[in-house]
C-alpha cells in the first residue's frame, strides 16, 4: 500500500542522532517546502518536556547544527514539533503517546533511534496502542544487533507488527550522492559496464577511514568494535554496490535482489586475511591525542582497526580481491572506493623505454565527493631518447559540476523517502543476515585463532601488519 505519511514520529527525540542530523534534516526539508504543510513531527524520549520545552530544545540544535543559509522558515517548521514524554520500557505511557499522534489514516511514519535492547519492548508498546495499522511503516536505525541470532531477534519482533514492505532499515551511507553517483557511474555510462569484471580488473580498494577516537560512544564502540561498527553495514553495502549486476529497473525490489547476491556470494574469510590493530597514543594534525586504553579506562581486546581480504565468488568477480580497510585514529578522514583495472596485455611503448601504469578509478564519498580515472598520457617533446608517458588524472569534483545544486546530507533523502514509502535507498532483513553470517563467520575465526589487535599509533594507517595483507600480492593501499 502506497502512502505519503502526515505523521512522524521520532523515538529518541533528544538524543545526539535527532539534534545532529534528524530535526536539520528535517528543517532543511521544510525550508525547501519538500514536506507537506501538513506533515506533523512528534518526538518522544525519557525527557520529561512538553512541547514549547521540545521547541526550544529543537531550536538549539538547529543553530548548533544547521548553517544559517539553510533555515529559512525556522519559526514554521519549530511549530510542526510536538513532544510527548515516554518511559519505551512499560505499556502505560503509549497509550497517550498515541493521543498525542493523533488519527494515522492519511499515514504514519516512525523512526525508531533507540538502543536495540529497546526495540522490542517498543514494538510491543506501539502495538498495545494501535500504531501498527496498514497505514504505519517502522524506521529502523543501526545497531540491528551484535550478531545474526540478536539481529534475527529484533527483526522477529519488528516484524511481528510491521510486514517488510513497510519496514525500512538505514544504512545512511546509501543517502549520500556520491555512493547513489556509483550506481549511475556503471549504469548509465557505456564504457564502464563492458570492464567492470574480473577480466579488466584486477582488485578494488574500500577504505573507511576516521580521525577521531570515542567521542563519547565508550560503551557501545568497545562491545562493538571496527567490524561490527564499520564492516558489517558501511562497507560491505559499498561492496554489494560495486560487486552487483545490473538490476532490472531502478526500485526498491530490483536493486535489493542484486545485492543480496552479492553478500551471498562472499567467501568465507580464511585465516591470514584479516588483521586487526587497537590504537596507541600518538599525533593527528599536529595534535597529541591519546590511546585506546588511555580513552577507555581500562585494557582491552576490541578492535579499532580492521583490514580484510575478501572474494565474492561469482562469475563476474572470480578471482578478484577486495580489500577491505577501516579504523579509528587514522591520518584522514576519508571513505573511497578505488578500483584497479589491469595492465594492457602488451605495451606497444616499451621497445622506445616508456612504462605503462594501470587505469585506476578512485571514488570519494567523503570528506570530498569526487570521481577520479587516471589515464596514461604522453609527455610533451621530440622523443629524441624515447618515448615518456605518465599518469594524469581525469577529476571530476562534484560539488564543482554541480555548482547550482543543494548539497544535502543523507538524512534528508533519507528522512524524505521514508515519508514518501520509497525503500530503494534502504537496507532488506535478508541483505542484514547475509551480512551478519559472514561477520560472524570471521569472529568466530579470530576466536578460534585466540586473535588479539596489533597496536598501532594514532596518526598512521594501521598496523604494518595491514599493509604486508596487501603487499603479498603485490598491492599497495591508495593514501
Amino acid at each position: 500500500m502506497s502512502f505519503t505519511a502526515d505523521r512522524l514520529l521520532l523515538f529518541g527525540a533528544t538524543g545526539d542522532l535527532a539534534q545532529r542530523m534528524l530535526l536539520p534534516s528535517l528543517c532543511a526539508l521544510h525550508a525547501d517546502e519538500l514536506i507537506h504543510p501538513d506533515l506533523k513531527i512528534i518526538g518522544t524520549a525519557r525527557s520529561d518536556l512538553d512541547d514549547n520545552g521540545y521547541r526550544q530544545f529543537a531550536r538549539e540544535a538547529l543553530e548548533k547544527h544547521l548553517p544559517a543559509n539553510r533555515r529559512g522558515g525556522m519559526a514554521g517548521f519549530l511549530n510542526r514539533l510536538s513532544y510527548q514524554p515516554l518511559d519505551a520500557t512499560t505499556l502505560e505511557g503509549y497509550t497517550e503517546l498515541a493521543n498525542k499522534v493523533g488519527p494515522t489514516g492519511q499515514g504514519l511514519a516512525i523512526f525508531l533511534s533507540t538502543a536495540p535492547s529497546l526495540f522490542e519492548p517498543t514494538i510491543k508498546g506501539l502495538q498495545h496502542a494501535g500504531l501498527d495499522g496498514e497505514t504505519v511503516r517502522m524506521c529502523l536505525e543501526k545497531p540491528l544487533g551484535t550478531d545474526l541470532g540478536s539481529s534475527c531477534e529484533i527483526n522477529d519482533a519488528v516484524a511481528s507488527a510491521y510486514p517488510e514492505e513497510r519496514i525500512f532499515r538505514i544504512d545512511h551511507y546509501l543517502g549520500k550522492e556520491t555512493v547513489q553517483n556509483l550506481l549511475a557511474l556503471r549504469f548509465a555510462n557505456l564504457m564502464f559496464e563492458p570492464l567492470w569484471n574480473a577480466a579488466h580488473i584486477d582488485h578494488v580498494q574500500i577504505t573507511v577511514g576516521e580521525t577521531v577516537g570515542l567521542e563519547g560512544r565508550v560503551a557501545f564502540y568497545d562491545d562493538a568494535g571496527a567490524l561490527r561498527d564499520m564492516v558489517q553495514n558501511h562497507m560491505l553495502q559499498l561492496l554489494a554496490l560495486v560487486a552487483m549486476e545490473p538490476p532490472g529497473h531502478f526500485d526498491a525490489t530490483a536493486v535489493r535482489d542484486e545485492k543480496v547476491k552479492v553478500l551471498r556470494s562472499l567467501r568465507k574469510v580464511a585465516a591470514g586475511q584479516t588483521v586487526t590493530g587497537q590504537y596507541r597514543a600518538g599525533a593527528i594534525k599536529g595534535e597529541a591525542v591519546p590511546g585506546y586504553d588511555d580513552e577507555l579506562g581500562k585494557d582491552s581486546d576490541t578492535e579499532t582497526f580492521v583490514a580484510i581480504k575478501a572474494h565474492v565468488d561469482n562469475w563476474r568477480w572470480k578471482g578478484v580481491p577486495f580489500y577491505l580497510r577501516t579504523g579509528k585514529r587514522l591520518p584522514q578522514r576519508v571513505t573511497e572506493i578505488v578500483v584497479q583495472f589491469r595492465c594492457v596485455p602488451h605495451s606497444i611503448f616499451a621497445g622506445k623505454g616508456a612504462t605503462m601504469q594501470p587505469n585506476t578509478l578512485v571514488i570519494g564519498i567523503q570528506p570530498e565527493e569526487n570521481i577520479t580515472l587516471s589515464l596514461m598520457a604522453k609527455v610533451p617533446g621530440l622523443d629524441r631518447e624515447g618515448i615518456r608517458l605518465r599518469q594524469v588524472p581525469l577529476n571530476i569534483a562534484m560539488p564543482d559540476v554541480f555548482s547550482g545544486a543543494v548539497r544535502r546530507i543523507a538524512y534528508e533523502r533519507l528522512l524524505l523517502d521514508l515519508i514518501e514509502g520509497d525503500q530503494t535507498l534502504f537496507v532488506r532483513r535478508d541483505e542484514v543476515e547475509a551480512q551478519w553470517e559472514w561477520i560472524d563467520a570471521i569472529r568466530g575465526l579470530w576466536d578460534a585463532e585466540e586473535l588479539k589487535p596489533k597496536t598501532y599509533t594514532a596518526g598512521s594507517w594501521g598496523p604494518s601488519a595491514a599493509i604486508a595483507l596487501a603487499e603479498r600480492d603485490g598491492v599497495t593501499w591508495h593514501e
